[in-house]
């Protein structure tokens, strides 16, 4: 263990990272580049798997992948010009100029995996909790590893485990409704509509809901014509009462964290398919139906009081969980870590002063872009709005509106309402 106040430059600080995720991920990978000795904790066994699930990419993060040697080039997503609004009949209402690349979740995981030594990414690290010890911390894993730190840093998401630890009244509050995701193969959609949908970010409003989908390179990171995939996810409303049933397996089982996708009774499955083909234009309905691995992702809001706590740093969603309409969860966990990473070069030897510069920044931050979700999620039309989130809501599902306000962070947004708004800080530093 090393001194935390005289001495104690980056390439002296052992930092473990709890949770192999981007967010963890990532942040290694910039600790790890300015010179830290880190390692990071991943408790599933194996390789994180592919995931149906398309990511908006910003400025931020292409220059944080730049950062790390990891070129934005043509095979790092799908570049789209264009965003659409669809009518029930698939008639376009809306069209809105917004350049943007789309990446898919795995093949841009396994860019940053490829890019980090293996030899300090462990699998199947199931951490237990930590310890204060002396000017550092001590991790515990379920296999009896304990190792000694200057740092221990919280990436392990919504669920996390070490948040606990720390502020156990700081828990996700459901939001009213899930995402249900999939993914098809671009080869398996119909020719009719098959260009249409592959060329454009494209959003429907179903009563009182919110349908987003847009190609993503295929699963090798292939963009060829053909070889692409296409993303489509469904924000439905679902009672509590309704959820708890979904996160239910065919044994009984209730899966308090999130029920695997292959753990879903299939009746819900169905539900979706027979609900896609009721409510949906034929285009995003057949791709609903055919989506490979279809799943839900339970839409909550997260807060903590602070991401620093001693010598523990929270990071990403363990922290604060903004809802997906952002478009910014992988962005915000970017520059977590490059916060962080900047944050211990610019204070050498001074450990507690680049976390407290880190805490200032970036739960400022965190906390705006929560509210930012909380906004954009006001087009949803939940039981519980108020009359201020049920206007704002209105103004959001105008077929024009929608598409100029979901996936922009809110420096860049054409919307008054968000880009004035005084309580959501402006990512621009």
């Amino acid at each position: 263990m090393t001194n935390g106040s005289v001495g104690q430059g980056a390439r002296e600080l052992r930092v473990v990272v709890v949770g192999g995720s981007m967010g963890g991920l990532l942040a290694g990978s910039m600790l790890y580049r300015a010179g830290c000795d880190v390692t990071v904790h991943e408790r599933i066994g194996t390789e994180l798997a592919e995931r149906g699930v398309g990511i908006a990419t910003h400025p931020e993060l292409h220059a944080a992948l730049e950062t790390l040697g990891l070129s934005i080039d043509g095979a790092y997503g799908a570049r789209l010009e264009e965003r659409i609004t669809l009518g029930t009949d698939g008639s376009i209402l809306a069209r809105y100029h917004c350049p943007q690349i789309q990446a898919s979740w795995g093949h841009l995981f396994g860019l940053l995996r490829s890019n980090f030594p293996d030899e300090r990414y462990i699998s199947g690290a199931n951490f237990t909790g930590f310890e204060t010890n002396g000017d550092g911390v001590l991790a515990h894993f379920e296999d009896g590893t304990r190792i000694e730190a200057d740092l221990l840093i919280g990436a392990d998401g919504v669920r996390s485990t070490v948040r606990p630890q720390l502020w156990p009244d700081a828990v996700p509050q459901y939001a009213g409704y899930v995402a249900w995701r999939g993914i098809v193969d671009e080869s398996r959609l119909s020719a009719e509509w098959r260009d249409m949908l592959m060329s454009h970010f494209i959003v429907y409003l179903p009563p009182g809901e919110h349908v987003v989908a847009y190609p993503v390179a295929g699963t090798d990171g292939d963009l060829s014509p053909g070889k692409r995939r296409f993303n489509i996810v469904w924000y439905k409303l679902t009672t509590a009462e309704t959820l708890r049933q979904m996160q239910t397996d065919a044994t009984g089982h209730y899966h308090e964290g999130g029920i695997a996708p292959h753990l879903i009774v299939p009746s819900f499955i169905d539900k979706i398919h027979q609900a896609a083909a009721d409510r949906m234009p034929p285009s995003l309905a057949e791709a609903m139906t055919l989506a490979q691995g279809l799943f839900f992702q339970t839409i909550v809001d997260l807060e903590v009081p602070r991401m620093v706590q001693g010598r523990v740093a929270m990071l990403g969603d363990s922290a604060f969980s903004a809802r997906p309409h952002t478009g910014m969860g992988v962005v915000k966990a970017t520059g977590d870590a490059n916060c962080i990473a900047r944050a211990i070069e610019a204070h050498p030897g001074d450990l507690a002063g680049a976390l407290s510069a880190y805490d200032e920044e970036r739960t400022l931050y965190g906390r705006s872009l929560v509210r930012f979700g909380r906004r954009l999620g006001t087009h949803i039309e939940t039981p519980e709005r108020s009359a201020e989130d049920c206007a704002l809501g209105d103004y959001l599902r105008g077929p024009l509106t929608v598409i100029q306000a979901i996936s922009i962070p809110p420096p860049c947004s054409p919307l008054a309402v968000f880009r004035e708004d005084p309580q959501i800080v402006s990512e621009r530093r």
